[in-house]
């Protein structure tokens, strides 16, 4: 994957089109799960990535390093949604419905069980400020590496894991 995503991102470079609808077929469905996970509604995050893939493609010669292609999509990502919540400050409530964790291999009954866990904690992660809430679904949704979510979110790597520890803290003391 790695020497595909090299030739990708310099195709995209390029000006390739075909290289775009590529970039978006691969990480389309992530980026709209960010948006989703991060609380945005449906549309919202139906346009806010596209918004996102419009400014990787305009941007693409900023990118400095072809195997952080993911990461930065995500920065990219990160920085439409801070500018959306600014944009619409107090307007837009924030939605729960895509702020499921990925499956794992659980059984019907203890998925049962855990429902209403869950739903506690999708409320408190959807109360937690905005930079507590990305470090949490850059990390524990979106399944990116500590140094990868860092990375994504523009801060050193003490830095998002001062953030994740204070989201945590803060996430316990709701659900407990």
């Amino acid at each position: 994957m790695e020497k595909g995503r090299n030739s990708l991102v310099a195709r995209l470079r390029a000006g390739n089109r075909v290289a775009a609808a590529e970039l978006v077929d691969i990480y389309y469905e992530r980026i709209y799960l960010f948006f989703r996970r991060l609380g945005h509604n449906r549309q919202v995050s139906e346009d806010l990535t596209q918004e996102s893939f419009l400014a990787a493609w305009q941007h693409i010669g900023r990118l400095r390093d072809e195997e952080a292609l993911n990461c930065w999509l995500y920065h990219i990502a990160g920085n439409v949604s801070k500018l959306y919540w600014r944009r619409h400050r107090g307007r837009d409530a924030v939605s729960l419905e895509g702020m499921d964790v990925p499956d794992s291999n659980e059984t019907e009954g203890s998925k049962i069980r855990d429902y209403e866990q869950l739903s506690r904690l999708k409320n408190a992660v959807a109360q937690l400020p905005m930079k507590l809430r990305e470090v949490v679904v850059l990390h524990y949704m979106q399944r990116l590496t500590i140094s990868e979510a860092a990375e994504a979110a523009d801060v050193r790597e003490g830095t998002f894991k001062s953030r994740l520890n204070r989201a945590l803290k803060a996430l316990r003391k709701q659900i407990t």
